[in-house]
């Protein structure tokens, strides 16, 4: 794998010093209690657009990780064979190949120079990637590219914090406005969820059901999962 681009040597340099230890460990009722919120959403979502055969969709997701979300796409009724997983992580990528079955296609390299065929998928799928990018012309090159891969009635599922954390400087929030200069052409709908994380793993250690008494508040909310629609 030949990677030439400053932006994406930055981004893997970024990911290895990353130390999250169990911090996103399933264990973690805080870690469930988001997971479910952004499912629910998901499903909500798919069931609003009027998709009632999922299995007939095809999707992508750039910077797959593990395959995790494949997985939960998998759950909702996508079929593995009309899915495909980008990552940039050899070592990642292998992680995903024993997890996933083996019909999902997984790719390594960088997503921006990836060879998939224009206007062949119903959702493109990016959850937390655009925050690791801190180039805002790879992240244009790359929401173009994958604005390319999308079919007309299809869209682009983002999910993403909208707020810079203040202790980690390799990761930078993506306000909506972004989104929107990103996709110009693009119809979008966002929704707000999750609740901080800090805060979620905080009230989540003295009571589970106390995350959706604090994630009520809107304020409270980091993130946001949109749709953007290609519609012309």
């Amino acid at each position: 794998m030949d990677i030439r681009d400053p932006e994406v040597l930055a981004v893997i340099e970024r990911y290895a010093r990353r130390r999250e230890g169990d911090r996103y460990s399933l264990r973690r009722p805080g870690v469930i209690q988001m997971l479910e919120e952004r499912r629910r959403a998901m499903v909500r979502l798919f069931a609003d657009l009027e998709w009632n055969e999922l299995a007939m969709r095809h999707a992508l997701e750039v910077g797959c990780g593990s395959g995790g979300i494949l997985l939960e796409l998998i759950g909702m009724g996508f079929a593995p064979e009309n899915l495909i997983g980008l990552e940039l992580r050899p070592e990642t990528l292998a992680h995903a190949c024993r997890r996933l079955p083996a019909r999902v296609q997984l790719m390594a390299g960088d997503a921006s120079e990836a060879n998939i065929e224009p206007l062949s998928q119903d959702v493109v799928l990016q959850f937390t990637v655009f925050s690791s990018l801190l180039d805002d012309c790879f992240q244009h090159r790359l929401a173009e590219t994958m604005w390319g891969w999308v079919r007309l009635g299809g869209g682009v599922l983002w999910y993403d914090f909208t707020v810079n954390n203040p202790f980690n400087a390799d990761v930078r929030g993506v306000p909506v406005g972004r989104i929107r200069s990103l996709f110009p052409t693009a119809r979008i709908t966002v929704r707000r969820i999750t609740l901080a994380p800090p805060l979620a793993r905080a009230v989540c250690r003295a009571h589970p059901m106390l995350y959706p008494l604090f994630n009520a508040l809107p304020l409270l909310r980091t993130h946001v999962l949109a749709w953007i629609e290609k519609s012309n």
